[in-house]
């Protein structure tokens, strides 16, 4: 065999090798020896170094060197030719970026978009474990990488100046001061109650189970706003809806400050508690939507309604004590309210939530523009709302029977005197401290854990109220129970952000803080109920119950919830 012939040989067995490794990247490379050899310009290129192949030489020409068919030039081209493998450290896992699958499910509706909006041009529906039947906007969160890089970036505002800032702060905190006299009032209105039932039931003559029935028809007033808040957001906004709401309350006051028949004052009850529904579903709704600092506003806003169900016994039990005047104090509660609808007006101006809080920097519950559907089906079908509503009665509903019916208690168990109506302020007192002052606490060992606590404990002070026969002792209990029950209605409130959409996140407060309002006047009732057939006695065993029946919801209550939020 000629050495060329030899040389060709070699070549198809390398190349079959190279080949049977992985595929060259460099046509030439792969081709057989023969080849090259008949190549005269490329064989010109391996005498002098360089590389510049033509196809058109002849092979008969050639005259190889014998330095190339030597055995160790062929070793040496066998080497070469075989590609070496990667090291394993250099091998590392290829990202691979997938795209999206949009899955639409039977009977869903697609999401409208607003245009301000930056998530994709769909909806997904939800596919939870529960079946909820709510449209889930598509987030930026379920974007590929690159899609999510790139909205992420066109997405980030440019650098605020401090001035800018200070503006921003300025208006956040006007904001939240509003919100925070709205929810004083609301908690004005709650104290007054306990204080002026006894002189309400002298006045008209009633026993515990009729006079009862200003708690039954605020249940309706609370129950139709919460039906009726939906559907009036949507049409008009944040900012006018609460305008109506002051503007009801204002009219119910009028009508009690004549101390007319009973009938118009229960009449007078439905419109404040239509009034409180509104108010309450927004200042929760608004405070829950905004980004920096949520949990702590929260707390503070509702402490805001504990110091007005605080001050509000001490000038009603004033006014209690007149046997003729006594309805003037809803005199100083209509001024109240005139002027919360000034300040709400003057502040907000009517406008829709989303522009009030890009007003203050906060970018807004956009999401909840983005789903255009049946709102009222999309609540209603989430099981955690209902949960959530049940805590909400029996706490709201506790709260408003220890406020109001404590001090009839005290009254007849106790013996005391015209001076008892203080202890519905001792209790609001209470109310208020906890939650701002036990804020630290829930952050160190967990809002879960720290309601457990709380509620045990205040079955525990609870129980002294009803076996030890002390008039000082049940007035210092009353106002600690209020401290321990204080900060679970903002738990409440914060943890409902956790478990519940966002886009829907406005009509489930409202809501839940709805049901909430009507447990303070089914509790309240229910409590009348059992003081007319087993005496006022019956209040104690009562509310150890709620609290125990507490403890047992907050522990079914989902910790989170598996839906893009």
């Amino acid at each position: 065999m000629s050495a060329t012939g030899s040389l060709s040989e070699q070549g198809r067995h390398v190349v079959g090798r190279e080949h049977e490794h992985t595929p060259a990247a460099n046509p030439w490379a792969g081709a057989p020896l023969s080849r090259l050899a008949g190549d005269k310009n490329l064989l010109r290129v391996l005498n002098e170094s360089a590389l510049d192949p033509s196809e058109n030489a002849s092979a008969s020409s050639l005259d190889i060197p014998a330095m190339l068919t030597s055995e160790r030039m062929r070793r040496r081209s066998d080497i070469s030719r075989v590609r070496p493998l990667d090291s394993f450290s250099a091998i590392q896992p290829e990202a691979i970026e997938l795209p999206v699958i949009n899955e639409r499910g039977q009977g869903t509706s697609t999401a409208m978009r607003d245009p301000g909006v930056t998530f994709r041009e769909d909806a997904i529906p939800a596919a939870s474990k529960g079946g909820d039947p709510e449209i889930v906007p598509s987030f930026p969160s379920s974007l590929a990488p690159s899609v999510l890089a790139q909205s992420e970036t066109d997405s980030v505002a440019p650098a605020l100046s401090p001035s800018e800032k200070a503006v921003y702060r300025r208006k956040s905190l006007t904001h939240f001061l509003t919100l925070c006299f709205c929810v004083f009032c609301m908690g004005w209105n709650d104290g007054t109650t306990g204080p002026m039932l006894p002189r309400i039931q002298s006045h008209y003559h009633l026993g515990f189970a009729l006079v009862s029935l200003v708690f039954v028809f605020n249940t309706i007033g609370f129950i139709t706003g919460a039906m009726a808040n939906i559907y009036l957001t949507d049409r008009y906004g944040m900012g006018k809806v609460m305008i109506m709401g002051t503007l009801c309350q204002v009219a119910a006051y009028a009508m009690l400050s004549p101390a007319g028949p009973f009938p118009l004052m229960c009449a007078a009850f439905v419109l404040i508690g239509f009034g409180l529904s509104l108010q309450n579903a927004h200042c929760n709704g608004f405070v829950a939507s905004l980004k920096r600092q949520a949990h702590t506003k929260m707390g503070f806003l509702h402490g805001s309604y504990g110091l007005g169900a605080l001050i509000s016994p001490l000038v009603a039990t004033q006014f209690a004590q007149s046997p003729n005047h006594w309805s003037f104090h809803y005199l100083i509660s209509a001024g109240l309210y005139i002027s919360n609808t000034f300040l709400l007006w003057t502040v907000f101006r009517g406008r829709r939530q989303q522009d009030i809080l890009e007003e203050e920097g906060e970018t807004g519950n956009a999401a909840e523009n983005a789903v255009d559907s049946n709102k009222y089906k999309q609540v209603l079908g989430l099981k955690e709302v209902h949960i959530l509503s049940a805590f909400s009665l029996i706490y709201v509903g506790l709260e408003v029977t220890m406020g109001g019916w404590s001090v009839t208690y005290i009254l007849d168990r106790r013996h005391g005197n015209s001076n008892s109506g203080y202890i519905a302020s001792g209790f609001f007192g209470g109310l208020m401290l906890g939650r701002i002052l036990l804020l630290w606490l829930n952050k160190k060992i967990g809002e879960r854990l720290a309601l457990f606590l709380y509620a045990l404990l205040a079955i525990f002070v609870e129980v002294t109220v009803w076996v030890v026969p002390s008039l000082i002792e049940n007035a210092i209990a009353v106002s600690f129970v209020g401290l321990l029950l204080g900060p679970m209605y903002p738990i409440l409130m914060n943890h409902s952000t956790t478990i519940l959409p966002r886009w829907l996140l406005t009509a489930c407060m409202g809501y839940i803080a709805a049901i909430g309002l009507a447990g303070s006047a089914v509790l309240p009732f229910l409590t009348g109920l059992l003081a007319s057939k087993f005496g006022i006695a019956s209040l104690q065993p009562f509310v150890v119950s709620m609290m125990s029946t507490l403890i047992v919801i907050w522990a079914v209550i989902p910790r989170a919830r598996l839906v893009p939020t």
